[in-house]
């Protein structure tokens, strides 16, 4: 180490690779002078084999606004899942002490007392949506190559679930209470077992009213949803053909005269959307939700009167749909085509097998068992001695 006292600080030099290297260490202790010396002679080294220094990390607030960027280009067509992360990422920025970190000190102990921060007035479900969205967050940043690891997020036990399922009773009184286009979104939600953003996103062209190639059922095409197995067909029943029939004729007819009022003026705007507002575009979510929360709970002298059970959202018309299609005996994978679920697992929670169910399942063995021990043993062909051939 080769440093020398000028004034009150020392300074250091030294040669690398032919080359005087000289600076002030602006320090007056000597230790603290000859680390700063084997510092820079590190640095230099590993500028020497390619060793670029690591870059800081960015702080919390700075990478945020780049990871919304990243939803809104991935998610340019899904909405709710645009306004989703920005609403948890606004909660996120509350705290103060991730919102004053860099990302690569969001570490385990600050998670941690974020947890218990948001627990003191916000239930399991509320922080598991949160912490998922940083998980997400943090990870697509050391994919980038911004941190060098991702801490563990560990999610809430007791996050309660929503089983709420309409009777056939409670589905007659919520459909008659059900404005448009509220009313045909939950026959099909009913019927299709579509989520919301599904339905709201159908279009014209991917719905087929009349079998064909020998199918026995009409269907509808769902081209995108929340996962690549979102990516399905499924068959339509006789109420949600007759439904979507009477909105396409409606909607013809609307088009016709349309066409017709406008002959000699700028050709209309035609929706391509089976639920379309006035202005021929998609609805919202939002709106249909809102919608659906005066049917469950409308006002009455100015207070909002529960009708249904809070836990009645609109997935629960999908729900409802995947029980009733367990309840009847459809196995699992298949309900995992219809729905159109990422995992068997998912499927899985709406197969409830009955003690009957069980001991026909076993009574369809032991038949098997029979049938095996019955079979007669299938002969091998005769085995041809050597000695029966006779030599010429």
């Amino acid at each position: 180490m080769s440093i020398f006292k000028r004034g009150n600080v020392y300074w250091y030099h030294f040669l690398f690779n032919g080359e005087h290297i000289q600076a002030s260490t602006k320090q007056g202790n000597p230790r603290v002078a000859r680390q700063i010396e084997a510092a820079r002679r590190t640095a230099l080294a590993k500028g020497e084999v390619g060793i670029e220094a690591r870059k800081a990390a960015p702080k919390f607030l700075d990478f945020a606004k780049r990871f919304t960027s990243h939803v809104e280009a991935r998610h340019e067509n899904k909405p709710a899942t645009v306004q989703f992360y920005a609403a948890k990422l606004n909660r996120l920025q509350a705290f103060q002490p991730i919102a004053s970190a860099r990302i690569d000190q969001i570490d385990e102990g600050v998670i941690e007392n974020y947890v218990v921060d948001r627990r003191a007035s916000v239930g399991p479900a509320t922080v598991n949506r949160e912490l998922a969205t940083l998980r997400r967050m943090l990870r697509l940043a050391h994919e980038w190559k911004e941190i060098q690891r991702v801490p563990r997020i560990r999610l809430l036990s007791g996050e309660r679930a929503r089983d709420f399922v309409l009777s056939i009773k409670q589905e007659k009184i919520y459909l008659d209470a059900c404005p448009q286009p509220l009313h045909d979104i939950a026959v099909l939600m009913l019927e299709a077992g579509l989520r919301i953003g599904e339905a709201l996103n159908l279009e014209w062209e991917n719905i087929t009213l009349e079998p064909v190639n020998g199918v026995r059922f009409g269907f509808l095409r769902v081209r995108e949803g929340k996962s690549k197995n979102a990516r399905r067909i499924v068959p339509l029943t006789d109420r949600a053909s007759a439904m979507l029939q009477e909105r396409k004729t409606a909607n013809d007819i609307r088009k016709t005269a349309e066409t017709t009022a406008h002959k000699e003026q700028q050709k209309p705007k035609v929706s391509l959307y089976v639920f379309a507002n006035k202005d021929g575009e998609r609805y919202q979510g939002t709106s249909i939700n809102h919608l659906h929360r005066d049917v469950c709970a409308p006002k009455i002298d100015g207070k909002r009167v529960q009708i249904f059970p809070a836990d009645f959202v609109l997935h629960t018309l999908r729900h409802t749909m995947l029980t009733r299609l367990g309840e009847s005996g459809v196995d699992a994978f298949t309900i995992m085509r219809i729905a159109g679920h990422s995992s068997i697992v998912v499927s899985q929670r709406y197969i409830h097998p009955t003690p009957e169910a069980v001991e026909r399942a076993f009574e369809r063995l032991q038949l098997a068992s029979k049938v095996a021990v019955i079979e007669p043993k299938r002969r091998l062909p005769a085995t041809v001695k050597r000695s029966s051939f006779v030599s010429h």
